[in-house]
């Protein structure tokens, strides 16, 4: 089948290319020349893991291409998909839907045939009856359907999540629009992948609700690991004695400082204000959101304790800043709350991230930038782990604790074990985890 990809951002490349590998003709389009000619180069510009070796070889076998030019990628089409950005109304917490709609003008002009114009791109409840609208009165009696067809990739995994997803879902009113989408996604039948198709309105929301009930998992284990530390809990053992109960499931349940990311902020707050804007509030969600805000401040207030809260004039290095690991993305990455706050509190901040320096430099001004843990450690009087990235795992405690000027180790990720940490010589301060060594005897 032949498919028309508007946007390249990381869902419409990742889901076009994956399209591609599947056996299809797909055409990606963005406005951008510049990242179509990165692509064209064989150049990618997101970092996900597997997707460049991908795209090189389904454009070699000639069934994926990239043009600026969305009427040649829409003629022909048997589906084209819109996978715009969606981002946060600037003060509002509202989905700003100008590219969809954009999108979906440009699309009805340029269609040929029949086709199926596919929502990709998060949106709430009744902007595919809007798409529909839009494309209906610019080609009266043309023949067309709408779907949507929410997506569900982890950044760092997306490939995979693409590949072996735990179900499809698809929003249509017609038999020739679910026979479309059923062989797109043929190649997913051979696994028995369950498909899910219900009304547009029911497609829309269930992309929300997982999303928001998996930021609820986040903040939920976040307060547990609260409560664990007044009363001396572990919340690792917490979470796996909840985790293996199968109506919980262990994932989601890890403590941190907080969610972040391209989907759940964005996604969270798009809900909350969809249920004040029909009058059916979702309360958890709401407060979901104001929890997690708090949890990123708050974690600021641990560095600061970790140094007796004399911070300024002291180096401080930071061990990963984007959102999660295996991804370049900083977008609402709880760092973007902890460095620059560091930073006005007159530390010096050091930061090692395998590919978050590309997006992070610009937005953590006054930070610098090491390639090595050891080397950003070298003076520090604190060692603040913020992303998880493997690197930081198997790193030399001792070695890293005698480059050192300070004993400050405030991990907020659990990566390593307290005894380890405190036998290597830090003060090492965790999430949710009883106190050990120095931290223990001060808290007595």
């Amino acid at each position: 089948m032949r498919i028309a990809m508007i946007g390249t951002g990381y869902v419409g490349l990742v889901s076009g290319v994956c399209f591609s590998d599947f056996g299809h003709e797909v055409v990606c389009v963005d406005k951008i020349a510049t990242k179509i000619d990165m692509l064209k180069n064989g150049q990618v510009p997101i970092y996900e893991p597997g997707l460049d070796a991908m795209l090189e070889k389904n454009v070699a076998a000639r069934r994926l291409s990239f043009t600026t030019d969305i009427v040649e990628a829409v003629a022909g089409a048997d589906a084209v998909f819109i996978a715009v950005g969606t981002p946060t109304r600037r003060g509002e917490g509202h989905a700003d839907l100008t590219y969809v709609y954009a999108a979906a003008e440009e699309i009805a002009h340029a269609l040929t045939g029949y086709a199926v114009v596919v929502v990709k791109s998060t949106v709430p409840v009744g902007t595919n009856r809007e798409v529909k609208r839009i494309v209906e009165k610019a080609r009266p009696g043309f023949a067309f359907d709408v779907a949507s067809n929410p997506e569900f990739l982890r950044e760092g995994a997306a490939i995979e999540d693409f590949m072996r997803p735990d179900r499809v879902v698809v929003g249509a009113e017609t038999d020739r629009a679910r026979e479309v989408m059923r062989a797109l996604y043929r190649p997913l039948s051979l696994r028995e992948t369950p498909m899910v198709f219900t009304t547009l309105e029911s497609a829309e929301l269930i992309k929300y609700a997982a999303n928001a009930f998996l930021a609820t998992k986040i903040t939920f284990i976040n307060e547990m690991a609260d409560l664990c530390e007044k009363v001396g809990g572990d919340v690792q053992d917490v979470a796996r004695g909840m985790g293996l109960d199968g109506r919980i499931g262990s994932k989601f349940l890890h403590a941190g400082p907080g969610y972040g990311g391209s989907c759940f902020p964005k996604d969270t707050l798009a809900l909350a204000r969809t249920g004040q804007q029909f009058n059916s509030p979702i309360r958890i969600v709401e407060t979901v959101i104001e929890v997690n805000e708090k949890r990123k401040r708050s974690m600021v207030d641990r560095v600061l304790a970790a140094l007796d809260d004399r911070v300024a004039g002291k180096k401080i290095a930071v061990f990963g800043v984007t959102f999660k690991p295996e991804t370049d993305d900083m977008r609402d990455a709880p760092a973007l709350a902890i460095v620059p706050a560091l930073i006005g509190a007159g530390a010096s901040v050091a930061i090692v991230d395998p590919h978050g320096r590309k997006e992070g430099e610009a937005m953590m001004p006054g930070a610098s930038w090491a390639e090595d843990p050891y080397e950003a450690a070298k003076g520090a009087s604190a060692i603040v782990v913020i992303t998880e990235w493997n690197m930081f795992r198997g790193l030399d405690l001792r070695r890293l604790r005698g480059v050192m000027a300070g004993e400050a180790l405030v991990d907020m990720r659990n990566v390593y074990r307290p005894d380890e940490a405190v036998a290597a010589g830090f003060a090492y301060s965790s999430i949710g985890r009883p106190a050990v060594g120095p931290l223990a005897r001060a808290a007595e």
